[in-house]
């Protein structure tokens, strides 16, 4: 299947039961048994819920997976991926991710045992400096958030394997509609399904795809164990996001490459984070492992005033955290996604206080070009 056919037509379509082309909400915590033990397939729902399953099918097959999996956030699901670590155990991670990522690992798994390494992984030879022995897993955002780095996945995974780590890729910016980690070698990939999965900024939820049945088993024991899966509903409102994937990532693509290369050419703007621009030190390899570039730019105007004037006069642009949503969305990284990532290391790496954040949404690029326009006038 071509993309766009895929998006709809894989995973579990409808239901037999009924003829229902839409895949039923299933709102229930409990399940009859014949017998003691003798089920349908399922006994609880944090075990098992027939539509979770049918989203947790759909991601599976998406991102060319031997399973997948769905948790109630994308912290959610990070997190449980980083619970197949053990105390003691040492992590790679991209520099830049996500505030929640970088705290969720420096406050919470360092206090259980586990450390981290945080290294510009767009270098290869970086990622060769920060492995120890105790290093068991290597972590990428790509492309990251907030400055669009670039890792190539392909390479990174010879250096995990040859290391026997694990190699997780966060695939959030460019979802499985343009980039499968799998095939490039990653053994986890993971999602914010918040974000473009979902696509409405309507629902909070997150999913994992693995490559190997070792792993789903893993997985499956931490995500039971702990059970930070969504509700029905939630998953229901994910099978019907991703039916649109491809028509919206295609549009926020068309659109961030205008706004890019606008941004680019204004006398105001100091630096434009986009691996579609040439000019970006990962375009060529954004090209070659990836089949597009995404919605996401950054751009930096120089200092906090004129952010404050640029937020104040966007009409199209709606300041809010999140991104990937139909609407077109503004944040300020310094102030909101990675406020918790400490001053001095936000400045080393770049997230400085005059850095603006768009997720570019699916409305006319000409509106959104004229409302940029405006509020940097």
């Amino acid at each position: 299947m071509r993309p766009k056919t895929q998006v709809i037509h894989a995973g579990i379509f409808g239901d037999e039961f009924t003829g229902s082309v839409s895949v039923p909400i299933y709102q229930t915590s409990t399940y009859k048994q014949e017998a003691v033990g003798k089920t349908k397939g399922y006994d609880y729902s944090r075990s098992g819920n027939p539509t979770r399953h049918a989203l947790e099918v759909l991601i599976q097959e998406l991102e060319h997976g031997k399973a997948g999996f769905a948790f109630g956030s994308g912290m959610a699901a990070i997190s449980s991926v980083l619970m197949l670590l053990n105390s003691g155990d040492h992590l790679v991670i991209t520099d830049d991710v996500y505030g929640g990522t970088f705290r969720v690992i420096d406050k919470v798994f360092k206090r259980l045992g586990i450390s981290a390494t945080f290294v510009d992984t767009s270098a290869p030879e970086n990622i060769e400096k920060a492995i120890t022995a105790k290093t068991k897993a290597l972590y990428l955002e790509t492309p990251t958030n907030p400055l669009l780095k670039v890792t190539d996945i392909r390479e990174a995974s010879k250096i995990a394997h040859q290391h026997g780590l694990l190699l997780i890729v966060d695939n959030t910016f460019a979802t499985p509609y343009w980039q499968h980690p799998l095939d490039l070698g990653a053994d986890i990939v993971l999602h914010s399904a918040t974000k473009y999965i979902g696509g409405h900024s309507d629902v909070v939820a997150g999913l994992v795809a693995v490559a190997s049945n070792e792993l789903a088993e893993r997985l499956y024991f931490v995500q039971n164990s702990v059970g930070a899966v969504p509700g029905p509903q939630d998953a229901w409102l994910l099978v019907r996001g991703i039916k649109t994937l491809g028509l919206r990532m295609e549009q926020v693509e068309k659109n961030a490459n205008q706004i890019a290369k606008f941004l680019e050419a204004h006398p105001k703007v100091k630096k434009v984070y986009y691996p579609g621009l040439e000019s970006h030190p990962g375009h060529n390899l954004a090209a070659k492992q990836a089949s597009g570039f995404g919605g996401m730019i950054s751009f930096d105007v120089g200092d906090e005033k004129t952010v404050n004037q640029i937020l104040s006069k966007t009409h199209f642009f709606t300041l809010a955290e999140s991104l990937g949503a139909v609407e077109s969305l503004i944040s300020v990284p310094a102030k909101m996604t990675h406020a918790s990532i400490p001053k001095p290391r936000r400045d080393e790496l770049g997230i400085t206080d005059g850095l603006i954040r768009l997720s570019v949404g699916i409305e006319d690029a000409e509106d959104l070009i004229e409302d940029l326009e405006q509020a940097l006038s």
